[in-house]
């Protein structure tokens, strides 16, 4: 069966749409992420609880999460692919990472072959981030 058939099968407006409203980010050390992303994203964002850190993202939250300061017992492991973000000025958000201690920029502002102008780094914590022009983000049609 080809992929969406079984969607294609049911009657219109059947299936509830989903919508992603948070994604987390785990960290190893909550104050210097809620500084971090603080200063790339240009908003202090707000503690939730002790381990977690949140920030309003255009509709979705982006969670830091730092399991130890929340009293789990496990470590914080970094995703394992990037996390993709939409900005209005690629060139201050590059500045931005540019700035924070531990950071680290992976590939310079380039055009993607799919043509999203983007650069990649990661945070202090080995998250991989994906900084987008939000004027030619790559959607599929699906946004």
């Amino acid at each position: 069966m080809p992929v969406g058939a079984a969607y294609a099968l049911q009657p219109e407006g059947s299936v509830a749409a989903a919508r992603l409203f948070r994604v987390i980010v785990p960290v190893a050390n909550i104050e210097a992420a809620a500084i971090f992303y603080g200063n790339v994203l240009g908003d202090p964002g707000r503690r939730i609880s002790p381990g977690r850190h949140y920030f309003g993202c255009g509709g979705t939250i982006l969670a830091c999460f730092d399991p130890r300061a929340d009293g789990d017992e496990w470590e914080a492991r970094p995703n394992p692919d990037h996390l993709y973000l939409a900005v209005s000025d690629l060139e201050d958000s590059l500045a931005r990472v540019r700035s924070q201690p531990g950071a680290a920029v992976h590939r310079e502002i380039e055009t993607q072959p799919w043509g999203e102008r983007s650069f990649y780094c990661s945070d202090p914590f080995g998250n991989k981030l994906c900084f987008v022009d939000e004027r030619t983000l790559f959607t599929a049609g699906l946004l």
